[in-house]
């Protein structure tokens, strides 16, 4: 036993040390590779590489010979791994060589999208290669399947059938939710709808209501429901709590008979329509308006329109991750160029759906480590079942976009990023201008936000003119934003001095950290902007033209891709 496992151990090593024998430091490719593109590396990186790749060869070597290896990686932290020297052998193996493929993504010689190009794409290939992947090499998922006498196995044969049924990997025991009976369940009406979205009015959960409504526009990629999972954490009865009369467009999932709606079609018949109702149903001349993601992004579209055509229905705006200037897209930017682009627009852009499945697996594997392959492992090889978690079925409920609408944003926004080049997008037959929205605004932005890069979301304070606030969250792009003050978790950045330097870095410099949510700051700032208190309404909409629907969270959210 001793011998065979010596000879394993000898095996892997020699493969593993193999990786760098043909990359010579003058950066070439390895022989064999004639009619692919070049890739060359920086010799001096490259070298440093080597160096430090043999070291640390030798050290595994010399330890898994000796001594259980200790692996400090979450996916082999089990004690199934560490018991076994040669799982815990492969695994440090594994790490070495995933460390060295992403060092050379990173030495390539070559512009930065390249750069970035590469690592995604080894950084797919390493989380992929994982042996913590493949039963045939999971210590702790061949443990579990001895210690069940095989129940793990049929398990996870039943949840791969499930998922496969169901379309997409399950990351939360899906049947335990319901929306508008567990999730979505802030009390509120329909009092407005058509073939875009459903806007709802929340009803008061204060004795005065400010005289200026608040109106929410979420993102038309995802359901609104994240603004309202449960009532501890929702942000829909915090703002409805802070006496603000609140509406919130809910958008309708597309299907075949949108399939040729354009960005035009949601900005004029939603956001810009959203507006106006709110004001019918108020009687207020102006509104405060708030904009999460693509969801601010449309806003801010949608205010371009109206200041075009000498209308500024809105007093102020919040911007919640929020891309407005493109230039600092994050990870994203690997996939677009103009090859993409005009695939999309070929594919879609005269009609069609984006799947609302194929944006969220394209989210998913931003992050595949924690969004894709620990759900393999756990549901399929360990025969687990995911614990519920009403974030992550939120995520899991996926919505559709309309092929025009998507083609149009690809090309005006993430490649050609003409929302801040004033003139050179045409909405809605008008030139949009954002130096003319010079409303008071509120940007904020979350540090470790993989879809909005903190860069991105400060970048709006670049753009627009009127007065502004910007609050740097901690975490990303979800949990930044949902972070209740009653849960005191994580910390916010604000700065006093009213400056706004290019650089979110020189920002971050000059600001100061305050433990806890930032909704307690934006509430402050946004009563300062909503008016005089009045008593509260008694009941939903307005007359017989904006009378109740349907209770909240009505039934377009409800509809499934």
């Amino acid at each position: 036993m001793v011998g065979d496992f010596q000879q394993n151990l000898a095996r892997s090593w020699g493969q593993a040390m193999q990786n760098f024998q043909h990359l010579d430091l003058g950066g070439a490719m390895p022989q064999g590779t004639q009619g692919a593109p070049q890739i060359r590396f920086q010799p001096d990186r490259l070298q440093a590489l080597q160096s430090r790749y043999f070291q640390e060869a030798s050290e595994i070597w010399n330890q898994g010979l000796t001594s259980n290896l200790q692996i400090k990686d979450r996916r082999f932290a089990s004690e199934a791994w560490n018991s076994n020297p040669l799982a815990a052998f492969n695994a440090a193996v594994y790490l070495l060589n995933a460390r060295t493929l992403m060092g050379l993504a990173d030495a390539v010689d070559a512009d930065i999208k390249t750069r970035n190009r590469i690592r995604f794409a080894i950084e797919q290939w390493v989380a992929a290669a994982a042996p913590s992947n493949f039963w045939v090499f999971n210590a702790e998922a061949q443990k579990k399947a001895i210690d069940t006498q095989g129940e793990s196995i049929a398990k996870g044969v039943k949840n791969l059938m499930h998922d496969i049924q169901q379309g997409h990997v399950s990351m939360t025991d899906e049947s335990l939710f319901e929306v508008g009976k567990n999730v979505a369940t802030t009390e509120g009406a329909v009092v407005f709808e058509n073939e875009f979205f459903q806007l709802i009015e929340y009803k008061p959960l204060t004795a005065k209501v400010y005289a200026r409504p608040f109106l929410l526009v979420p993102p038309c990629i995802n359901k609104f429901y994240i603004l309202d999972l449960q009532p501890e954490n929702s942000f829909i009865r915090y703002a409805v709590s802070q006496g603000h009369r609140t509406f919130v467009v809910s958008w309708r999932n597309p299907d075949a008979s949108m399939a040729h709606k354009t960005w035009d079609d949601y900005i004029e018949h939603a956001a810009i329509k959203a507006v106006s109702v709110v004001q019918e149903i108020t009687g207020a001349p102006t509104i405060n308006a708030l904009g999460f993601c693509v969801g601010g992004t449309i806003l801010a579209t949608a205010l371009g329109v109206l200041a075009a055509r000498g209308e500024k229905p809105v007093a102020s705006a919040t911007f919640l991750t929020t891309l407005i200037d493109f230039t600092d897209t994050g990870v994203l930017d690997v996939f677009i160029d103009e090859n993409f682009v005009k695939f999309r627009e070929m594919q879609m852009g005269k009609g069609g759906l984006l799947k609302g499945q194929d944006l969220a697996s394209t989210f998913s594997f931003l992050r595949p480590n924690d969004l894709v392959w620990n759900y393999v492992v756990g549901n399929y090889l360990k025969g687990e079942t995911p614990p519920p978690f009403d974030l992550l079925y939120w995520n899991s409920d996926s919505t559709n976009l309309p092929g025009p609408f998507y083609a149009w944003y690809l090309r005006n926004t993430y490649l050609e990023n003409r929302l801040v080049k004033p003139g050179k997008a045409k909405v809605c037959g008008q030139a949009i201008d954002l130096r003319k929205l010079d409303m008071p605004v509120y940007i904020y932005g979350s540090r470790e936000d993989h879809i909005v890069p903190i860069g991105g979301a400060y970048a709006s304070s670049q753009v627009l003119p009127g007065t502004k606030r910007f609050v740097m969250g901690a975490s990303g792009h979800i949990a930044g934003v949902i972070n209740p003050p009653a849960a005191k978790k994580r910390s916010h950045w604000i700065r006093e001095d009213g400056r706004f330097p290019s650089n979110v870095d020189d920002w971050v410099d000059g600001a100061r950290e305050v433990p806890g949510s930032w909704w307690g700051d934006w509430s402050g700032w946004l009563k300062q902007h909503a008016g005089k208190q009045e008593p509260a309404p008694k009941a939903y909409g307005k007359g017989t033209k904006f009378k109740p629907i349907e209770s909240a969270p009505g039934r377009y959210v409800k509809a499934k891709t």
